[in-house]
C-alpha cells in the first residue's frame, strides 16, 4: 500500500513538472517574422552578388555547383515576381561584390573557378546595358565586401591567397579608385556588413580557420573605423560567432543572419546603434545555409539564395522584425 502511494504521489508530481513545462512553451514569444515569398527563377546558387536601384533588386553570378554563372534578374517586392535581364558581360564568377551609386549599379572582384578577378562593371538600369570601368584598386580578389555611402562605393576585404583588411574608395564622377585606411580589426574573408544612416558596420568572417568577433564601424565623413563591442562580448552573454553570413538594415537597425560555425547557423541578431547592443529575434526559417544575398527595399529586407552541403537554394524569404509570433503564427 505504502508502494502504491509513493508511485502514485511520483506521477502526480512528475504530471506537475510536464504541465509546468508545457505551460513556459506555450508562453514563449518570438520576436520577428521570416515570410516566404516568390522563389528566384533562374537556378539555385551560391556566391550571387546583388544590388538595389529604385523599387528592385538586381542579382546574378554565382556558382551552382557545376558552373560559375552569369545571368542577372531583377526582382520587385511589390509585384513579387522576377524578370530576366541583360546577362553579366564579364567572366562568369561567384563571390563577387555589389553596390548601387545614383541608380547604377557596379559589380566586380569574385573568383572564376581558376583565378581571382579585379574586373568592375557598371550597370545602366534604364538601358539595361553593361559598360566596363576601371578595374578595382586594390589585389584581384573574393569573398570581400562591398557597400555604398554618401554617393561613394567601398569595397575590403576578402581574399587573394592572402586573407586581406585594405579598404577602397570608388569615386563614380570619375571611375577612379582610392585607398582609405584599412579596417583596423583583424584581416578576414566571407564577413557581413550593413550601412545604417550613412555609417557601415563590418563583422564575422574567418582568418586563418578562426572565426573572427571583432565588429567595426566606418564612419564616411571621417573616413576612419571605430571599434564596437565584440561579438562574443562576455557581459553582453551572446556569441554571434560565424562566416558567410548576410546583414542588412531596417528602420534604423541593422541584422544578421545565416551563415556556418561548425554547422549551419540559423540565428537572426539585431543591432541597435544607440546602444551598440544586440537583440536576438525569430531564427531564420528556411534551410540553413553559407552564401546566401540580402537585401532591403522600402523598408522590406529579404534573405535568399545561398549553399547548403551540396544543395543551392533558389528560396526567397521576407523578414519582418516588429512581427511577435504566438502559438497561432
Amino acid at each position: 500500500m505504502k508502494e502504491v502511494l509513493k508511485n502514485s504521489i511520483a506521477i502526480v508530481f512528475l504530471a506537475f513538472l510536464l504541465g509546468a513545462c508545457s505551460d513556459d512553451e506555450e508562453e514563449t514569444v518570438e520576436d520577428g517574422n521570416w515570410i516566404r515569398r516568390s522563389s528566384f527563377e533562374g537556378v539555385g546558387r551560391s556566391g550571387a552578388v546583388s544590388f538595389v536601384s529604385g523599387d528592385k533588386v538586381y542579382v546574378g553570378l554565382g556558382f551552382d555547383g557545376d558552373d560559375y554563372l552569369s545571368d542577372f534578374w531583377s526582382y520587385s517586392p511589390e509585384e513579387n515576381f522576377w524578370v530576366r535581364v541583360s546577362d553579366f558581360p564579364g567572366l562568369s564568377r561567384s563571390g563577387a561584390v555589389g553596390f548601387e551609386i545614383d541608380g547604377k549599379g557596379y559589380i566586380g572582384t569574385g573568383y572564376d573557378g581558376d583565378i581571382e578577378l579585379s574586373d568592375f562593371w557598371e550597370y545602366d538600369v534604364s538601358s539595361d546595358s553593361w559598360t566596363q570601368i576601371t578595374d578595382f584598386g586594390g589585389s584581384a580578389r573574393y569573398q570581400a565586401v562591398g557597400f555604398s555611402v554618401d554617393g561613394y562605393g567601398y569595397v575590403g576585404t576578402g581574399y587573394d591567397g592572402n586573407y586581406l583588411k585594405d579598404f577602397w574608395k570608388f569615386d563614380s564622377s570619375n571611375g577612379q579608385w582610392e585607398q582609405i585606411v584599412s579596417l583596423k580589426g583583424e584581416k578576414r574573408k566571407d564577413a557581413m556588413c550593413f550601412v545604417i544612416d550613412d555609417h557601415a558596420y563590418v563583422g564575422t568572417g574567418t582568418n586563418n580557420g578562426l572565426h573572427e568577433t571583432d565588429f567595426w564601424e566606418f564612419d564616411a565623413t571621417m573616413t576612419d573605423w571605430y571599434q564596437l563591442i565584440d561579438l562574443d562580448d562576455e557581459d553582453e552573454e551572446y556569441d554571434i560567432y560565424r562566416a558567410g553570413s548576410v546583414g542588412f538594415s531596417q528602420n534604423g537597425k541593422g541584422y544578421i543572419t545565416v551563415g556556418s560555425y561548425g554547422s549551419y547557423v540559423n540565428s537572426t541578431w539585431e543591432y541597435n546603434p544607440s546602444t551598440d547592443l544586440w537583440t536576438e529575434k525569430t531564427a531564420f526559417e528556411g534551410a540553413g545555409r553559407t552564401g546566401a544575398i540580402s537585401f532591403t527595399i522600402n523598408g522590406r529586407s529579404f534573405v535568399a539564395l545561398g549553399q547548403g552541403g551540396s544543395n543551392r537554394y533558389d528560396d526567397v524569404w521576407e523578414f519582418d522584425p516588429d512581427h511577435i509570433l504566438d502559438e497561432d503564427d
